[in-house]
């Protein structure tokens, strides 16, 4: 592990009723990085990105925010530094969206509804950041897919965190909101070095919009580095046992292409 790592993962594992989930995973993520988690369904990453959300307790290892071990947080400050944008919200009541935003301060209130005016600062500079101040007065039930993910990312934002998680966070998206979100997440990395760290199952996109990428097979480890080093046809097909293509564009970024597929 590095010393200036601000989140850790210490030979991590977990377990569902037996069945082992998480291997000896090792991971350090520095202050201000942007890392992406692929792998295979079932390799275990949406349950290490839970691990180092601090919602699953590993049962061997440790995670460590800030070189403190999450265990001993309590959970309103563990909240206050970890905001966790969720694969699926199924949000069915018709939360206005300054309301909605506005739960993100719950980690720093001392009750509900004593929002104090710093906090309704707080909510609405969260909604400036992510384009959605002109939509406060709507109720999520009335927005679009991509308008909502940007609301639900703006509510992290306003636990005004220093670790963000997205679990699949385009997953549900057409690709221009999926663009969208993305380009908003390297923003918030880059103006405000938001230590940002994300599951995604397109390998192209990780790859155009993340430096650095870790591929999980069986609940283990199987690669971290550059784009350029792990998105390769030999390492895709050892992680993911799926024949591919990959070719590099003008920009250096690799791109993923099935073999077989008319072109």
């Amino acid at each position: 592990m590095t010393t200036t790592a601000l989140l850790e993962a210490e030979h991590v594992s977990f377990a569902y009723g037996g069945r082992r989930a998480i291997a000896d995973v090792a991971l350090a993520v520095d202050e201000g990085e942007m890392l992406a988690i692929a792998g295979p369904n079932g390799s275990g990453k949406s349950t290490l990105l839970g691990l180092l959300a601090g919602t699953r307790r590993p049962s061997a290892g440790s995670v460590r925010l800030g070189g403190r071990n999450l265990r001993d947080y309590d959970r309103r400050a563990l909240a206050r530094a970890i905001a966790v944008v969720p694969q699926e919200t199924g949000i069915a009541f018709p939360y206005r969206v300054a309301e909605m935003v506005l739960i993100g301060r719950a980690p720093h209130l001392h009750g509900i509804g004593l929002e104090r005016p710093h906090d309704v600062a707080a909510a609405e500079r969260a909604m400036e950041r992510t384009g959605v101040l002109a939509l406060a007065d709507r109720p999520l039930t009335e927005l679009s897919g991509g308008e909502r993910q940007r609301v639900i990312v703006a509510r992290a934002l306003a636990q005004e965190p220093r670790v963000l998680l997205l679990d699949e966070p385009t997953t549900f998206l057409d690709l221009r909101h999926a663009i969208e979100i993305l380009d908003l997440v390297v923003d918030l990395n880059r103006r405000e070095r938001l230590t940002v760290v994300a599951v995604l199952h397109d390998l192209t996109v990780a790859a155009m919009y993340f430096p650095r990428l870790v591929f999980l097979r069986d609940g283990r480890l199987a690669v971290d580095g550059a784009p350029a080093t792990v998105v390769t046809e030999a390492v895709i097909r050892d992680v993911f046992d799926v024949d591919v293509e990959v070719r590099t564009s003008a920009d250096g970024v690799p791109t993923v292409r099935p073999r077989g597929r008319s072109r």
